[in-house]
This record gives C-alpha cells, structure tokens and sequence, in this order.
C-alpha cells in the first residue's frame, strides 16, 4: 500500500486492495495525458510571417 497505513484508513485500505489506487491510476493517465498534448500542441515551429514581425 502506498498512499496510507492500514491503521490510518483500514476502508480506504481494503478498497485499494480490492480495486487497485484509483488516485494514483488517475494522477498517471493525466501527467500521461498532458505530454501526449504538449506533443500534440507543439507550436515550436511555427513561426510569424517575416512581413508581420
């Protein structure tokens, strides 16, 4: 178990068990989720017409 002890949370500690870490699954598909955009929505090489700077 990795976010609390069992004495602390003995509910929370049997979900986890049963279900897996939700908060930890979500917190990693969303840090996974924001590199995939800041990929997706490189605008580093774009750049301003010559005639507009």
């Amino acid at each position: 178990m990795s976010f609390t002890d069992r004495t602390e949370a003995p509910i929370y500690a049997g979900l986890v068990e049963e279900q897996g870490d939700v908060p930890a699954e979500v917190r990693r598909v969303a840090e996974e989720t924001l590199r995939e955009v800041d990929r997706a929505l490189d605008f580093g090489a774009v750049r301003m017409p010559t005639a507009l700077r």
